[in-house]
């Protein structure tokens, strides 16, 4: 299918009502004798800027140092936006930590995204759950860019449809924020309804919306769904840790309508693809969250879409990128009981790992008994791991077991029986038993009487 557009000097509506989809405003017209061209999008979610764990004040800056680790993955991204001529960059949610981002936090990714409006890259983004204020009537952390009108930058706050025109062409959006309770249903419909029927009255609603929306798309023209929402039996990553309120999810089959050529989800941090026919993606978080992400890779997605010469058709390619985020380490060193110098046996743990130990984030978990933890040199440890980023030190010492004789254990069996099960233990013969018991049997009399 072929298509043209001619956008005029006074710009393009941010969002266009279902009904003009296929006959538009002098603004956006379509002719029939132009070839659409390869369409280029980069699809990212979840930044999470405020995380600060495992971080310290970076002197150079003045903020935690993890504040610079994403802001640093960020620049990575918009970077690749404008050196490989992205047509839209398509953001599925969850700017910040918090949902009241403090104002550098706010600054700082303000600028990231003036850089690509500056660049002429349009910018899609979805309210993501920790995007939302924690009252319906609050503004959300990015409604910012729509109330000052900042230009190749859209903001979807509820589910519905847009038009966004770029550099290879127009391209439609049906957006899926995550939902409010408060705008998908009535106070009067959940008045009696528990949390779980609440969620599955929310649920259904969002059904019937990406269902209604994809009905409206023009076949001629490309189209993506992007959705900040659970997926069911999607993998989970850090976000598990910090979910907010009750968690609403969708069956694969609702989000992969085969009307959109591409969908771009966020809220899960884990990266995976849930179908191929139509490409139904999660992008995972950018950067290292935790520990839990210690070996997860962590980037964005560049999707292609562009029309088969052969067969006439659109088709879909995507390809992930991975960012150069913090990384995380774990050395884990068991100590043996007979290890009379249990530092030395750690700093050789220490010295093997040097390399991957310099810049990341390091936690030495060390098992040991507790006199050797007693003898480890904790300035020593420390003073080798000046190379990471963020270190920690945890011990875990192993405790004696008591043995349990005749299957009791020692406050449930009497001296005469303990050193009879010991005696026996030992294949000591019967004389010599008889024996010893009848000297332990008259020494423990012997003591009960001193002791009175």
């Amino acid at each position: 299918m072929t298509i043209a557009i001619v956008l005029s000097l006074s710009g393009f509506s941010q969002k266009v009502q279902p009904e003009g989809l296929t006959r538009q405003s002098s603004d956006f017209l379509i002719a029939s004798d132009y070839k659409s061209k390869l369409m280029k999008i980069l699809h990212f979610a979840d930044l999470h800027l405020g995380v600060e764990t495992y971080g310290h004040i970076d002197p150079a800056t003045g903020q935690s140092s993890r504040m610079v680790d994403f802001l640093n993955v960020l620049d990575q991204i918009v970077d690749y936006a404008l050196e490989s001529k992205i047509d839209l960059v398509l953001f599925c949610g969850d700017a910040y930590k918090s949902r009241e981002p403090t104002q550098t936090q706010q600054r700082e990714f303000a600028r990231r995204i003036r850089r690509l409006s500056d660049g002429g890259i349009p910018v899609f983004m979805l309210i993501g759950n920790h995007d939302l204020p924690n009252t319906s009537f609050r503004a959300t952390s990015t409604e910012i860019f729509d109330t000052l009108a900042v230009k190749n930058v859209y903001v979807a706050s509820k589910p519905d449809l847009y038009v966004v025109p770029t550099a290879s062409g127009p391209i439609q959006i049906v957006s899926l924020p995550w939902p409010r309770r408060s705008s998908m249903l009535t106070r009067e419909e959940t008045r009696n309804l528990s949390f779980e029927e609440i969620k599955q009255r929310i649920e259904a609603a969002l059904t019937e919306t990406i269902a209604r929306d994809a009905a409206m798309l023009d076949p001629k023209i490309p189209s993506v769904l992007a959705a900040h929402i659970w997926v069911a039996n999607a993998r989970v990553g850090s976000e598990n840790r910090m979910t907010i309120g009750q968690e609403p999810s969708l069956l694969l089959s609702n989000v992969a309508n085969p009307v959109f050529d591409y969908v771009a989800l966020g809220h899960i941090h884990r990266r995976q693809v849930l179908s191929e026919q139509p490409p139904v993606v999660y992008s995972g978080s950018p950067e290292r969250i935790d520990f839990g992400e210690e070996d997860a890779e962590k980037g964005f997605y560049v999707v292609e879409i562009g029309t088969n010469k052969e067969t006439g058709r659109r088709e879909t390619n995507y390809e992930f990128h991975e960012t150069s985020g913090r990384r995380f380490l774990t050395i884990a060193i068991n100590v043996g009981d007979d290890d009379f110098d249990p530092t030395s046996a750690v700093l050789a743990e220490i010295v093997k790992n040097r390399d991957k130990i310099k810049d990341a984030i390091v936690r030495i978990e060390i098992e040991l008994t507790a006199p050797a933890s007693g003898r480890l040199r904790d300035a020593e440890l420390r003073d080798n791991l000046k190379e990471a980023s963020y270190f920690t030190i945890a011990r875990t010492v192993r405790r004696e077991v008591r043995q349990r004789l005749a299957g009791r254990s020692a406050e449930e069996i009497t001296p005469l029986d303990a050193l009879k099960t010991y005696l026996e233990s030992k294949k000591t013969s019967p004389e010599r038993l008889k024996q010893l018991i009848e000297y332990g049997d008259r020494l423990s009399k012997s003591q009960a009487e001193k002791q009175k």
